[in-house]
């Protein structure tokens, strides 16, 4: 009897898928100029493989995409997580002690893998007609520059202009980002929640040249309650991505403005003017693209894949 590991599986499984997708048509989600894309993260509750969400991609109608790390590496054959945590979230000793043994696993694996499994990733993908446009791994204060650099070298050779990552709160963090941004000459695009504003802006922008926002549009709007076209129109030369989604605004679930900010609710249900948003892109002809990230609850009956569609139509239809 022959055993297989679930990365055999995994590989059985993209040999299948391939083929098909190569043949298909290839997918244009380029709308009235604009890119519209999707951050991976959008299939996070689908089985997530390279082949799967490869699957999901192009059955979306998707062309560009943010990948999140956890799917190239995955392929790369990076070394499994630790296991689940104890009640309430709370580690025991001994899973911390798994933990740390994991986190020192991976490290040692970045540090030593090559760079062939990546290229074969972006082959993979750009052959059916997805670009990988961002690479969302973000580094962080306990990282050597080594991993830094694979971190940039893994971007890079899959093709992305800018890797992204929460917006510092620490400022030694953003100055060192920002720093390794400029020497490797490949933006650092900081995601937003309800964090930033101008001086929020101002301050991280200021940090290097290759400092850049990956803004989202719908926390943007979720937690302060004013429009981010403004925004848009000041930063657009170092806007590198937009996160599209929509959210009712603050004070809409207790009638309390605080920072948890409204509900994301499925596309034109909500108060982010997403429309006015695309059309401002569309109009003022900015390069960057805008990321679908679906992340309201899926309705009764319906299915991620089929939400993450009425998205892609939603924007469309608005750039029509």
């Amino acid at each position: 009897m022959t055993l297989y590991s679930r990365r055999d599986l995994a590989r059985t499984t993209l040999a299948a898928a391939l083929p098909a997708a190569l043949t298909a048509a290839k997918p244009d989600s380029k709308f009235g100029g604009v890119q519209v894309g999707l951050i991976t993260y959008s299939f996070r509750a689908l089985p997530g493989g390279a082949a799967e969400n490869l699957k999901y991609i192009l059955d979306c109608g998707i062309s560009a995409i943010e990948l999140m790390s956890n799917i190239a590496e995955g392929y790369a054959g990076a070394p499994m997580p630790a296991g689940p945590r104890g009640p309430r979230g709370r580690p025991s000793p001994e899973q911390q002690a798994e933990m740390k043994k994991a986190a020192e696993e991976l490290r040692n694996w970045r540090l030593s893998v090559s760079m062939d499994k990546y290229k074969e990733f972006q082959r993979m993908y750009n052959d059916a007609g997805v670009k990988i446009y961002a690479f969302k791994l973000p580094p962080s204060m306990n990282m050597s520059d080594a991993e830094y650099d694979y971190i940039w070298n893994a971007a890079e050779t899959m093709g992305a202009d800018h890797i992204t990552m929460e917006l510092p709160t620490d400022g030694a963090l953003l100055q060192r980002v920002a720093e390794f941004a400029a020497k490797r000459k490949l933006r650092i695009a900081f995601h937003t929640h309800g964090q930033g504003g101008a001086s929020g802006f101002d301050k991280a922008l200021a940090a290097s040249p290759y400092t850049a926002l990956n803004l989202d549009v719908g926390h943007y709007y979720g937690v302060n309650g004013q429009s981010p076209v403004p925004v848009i129109e000041k930063y657009h030369a170092r806007i590198s991505s937009l996160h599209l989604k929509d959210r009712k605004g603050p004070g809409a679930a207790t009638g309390k403005k605080g920072p948890a900010g409204g509900p994301n609710v499925p596309w034109g249900q909500g108060e982010t003017p997403l429309k006015e948003i695309l059309q401002v892109m569309k109009k003022r002809k900015y390069k960057f693209p805008a990321s679908i990230e679906y992340e309201y609850t899926t309705p009764e009956g319906s299915d991620v894949l089929a939400e993450v569609k009425k998205c892609v139509q939603y924007c469309k239809d608005a750039l029509a």
